[in-house]
């Protein structure tokens, strides 16, 4: 099970990620652009996830992962129940991807040991 603190710690280990509280939630950003959020009870938490993956995920886990209605039906966004996850890697898999899709192309080239060999 993953907890706020784990979102936290591993998020801010990735590159040029910092913190910022942003509609009363903590929202962590790359090139000050956000990829994933803490929700106000720190029991999910929201991440950037292209649009055409989250109905797989959604069907395949369906108590692991959701989106809000009228709010994440037209985003790029996906949330994610934290006691749900196996793992700390699962998390970290979650936030790398997120963090992929939103750094800024210059951030994740400076950065290959984030993916390791082939990254």
């Amino acid at each position: 099970m993953a907890t706020a603190d784990d979102v936290r710690a591993l998020a801010l280990g990735l590159p040029e990620t910092s913190e910022k509280l942003t509609w009363g939630v903590p929202t962590f950003r790359v090139g000050g652009r956000i990829f994933a959020s803490l929700a106000e009870d720190d029991a999910s938490m929201g991440f950037l996830c292209p649009k055409e993956d989250r109905a797989e995920l959604i069907e395949a886990e369906p108590d692991k992962f959701f989106i809000r209605p009228g709010h994440d039906d037209r985003s790029a966004w996906l949330r994610v129940r934290l006691a749900a996850l196996e793992d700390a890697d699962e998390l970290r898999a979650i936030l790398l991807d997120a963090w992929r899709l939103r750094a800024p192309t210059g951030v994740v080239k400076a950065h290959p040991e984030v993916w390791g060999e082939g990254g």
